[in-house]
């Protein structure tokens, strides 16, 4: 190398090391994200007052019905069984009432036969 390649070389060297170590940070207005225009999104087909309100009320009628339903089948299942009680009740209270009516007609019986 020469010295006019070497003088040439230092200054290239002298401004890499007086480059400024700070990079200021780049603006978000500036970005180019934010240049863009925002993607568009495929417009609905608006659903109408009248479709709208007959949806609702047929789904609202429709919930209140269900819950009619099962609320009726709830009670309909506990009269069942509350039925079912009483019926069992009154026939054991029906076999008792027999076995006492006929204890009585044997003693009523015996008592005859010893006059």
């Amino acid at each position: 190398m020469t010295m006019t390649a070497c003088k040439r070389m230092v200054p290239a060297l002298r401004s890499v090391a007086i480059k400024p170590a700070f990079v200021p940070a780049r603006s978000f207005s500036v970005s180019p994200f934010m240049r863009e225009p925002a993607p568009t999104l495929p417009a609905k087909k608006p659903v109408g007052a009248f479709r709208g309100g007959i949806f609702g009320f047929l789904s609202g009628a429709l919930a209140a019905s269900a819950g009619v339903y099962f609320y009726i089948l709830g009670e309909y299942r506990i009269a069942n069984e509350m039925l079912t009680e009483d019926i069992t009740a009154l026939q054991s209270a029906t076999q008792r009432l027999q076995t006492y009516i006929g204890e009585l007609e044997t003693k009523v019986d015996q008592l005859q036969k010893k006059k």
